[in-house]
């Protein structure tokens, strides 16, 4: 594995996997060699599961961007049928109310809330559990009473959905 070394004005070596599934080590101007050796030899372990995740990841973003153009209505045609009712069913447990639900082919998010209660849910959802998707309604609703991601507001989503840690961790890992 090739590691490229960064030197600069930074006080602590970190470890960087890039998209490429490239490893950059960033260290210290004083740092010796043989130090910042044993710091990659200690993260060993650390950097080849990432690098593993990584290269899953990709391959699973492989096999959904094949989707077809009617696979993905299909996704949101569930969507609209099944998101609502859990939006319905949360919003008086969080105690807010909310405008319009939105089900959209979003890139880059499962969810937003707007500052006028409009909530626009990812039709992707519909590909991951059930537990998953009360997360990511609970989490904009939520939004609904701190529009930001302070500690009252992930105390808010803790309260509705105690294990909500586990549902992020499933998005971050499955969720491209």
């Amino acid at each position: 594995m090739k590691i490229e070394i960064i030197r600069s004005r930074r006080k602590t070596m970190a470890i960087q996997i890039k998209p490429d599934l490239s490893v950059v080590v960033r260290a210290p101007y004083g740092i010796s060699k043989r130090e910042i050796n044993e710091f990659i030899e200690c993260k060993y372990d650390w950097i080849e599961r990432k690098l593993q995740e990584m290269c899953r990841r990709k391959e699973e973003q492989k096999n959904h961007s094949h989707l077809t153009e009617a696979q993905v209505k299909e996704l949101a045609r569930k969507a609209l049928g099944y998101i609502p009712s859990r939006v319905e069913y949360y919003a008086p447990i969080v105690g807010v109310d909310y405008n319009r639900i939105t089900i959209r082919n979003q890139k880059t998010r499962w969810g937003s809330c707007s500052s006028k209660g409009n909530l626009n849910f990812n039709c992707f959802l519909m590909m991951a559990p059930p537990e998953v998707i009360d997360y990511v309604v609970v989490h904009e609703l939520c939004h609904r009473k701190q529009m930001n991601h302070s500690k009252a507001f992930w105390d808010e989503v803790a309260r509705v959905c105690p294990n909500y840690k586990e549902a992020r961790n499933w998005l971050k890992e499955h969720g491209t």
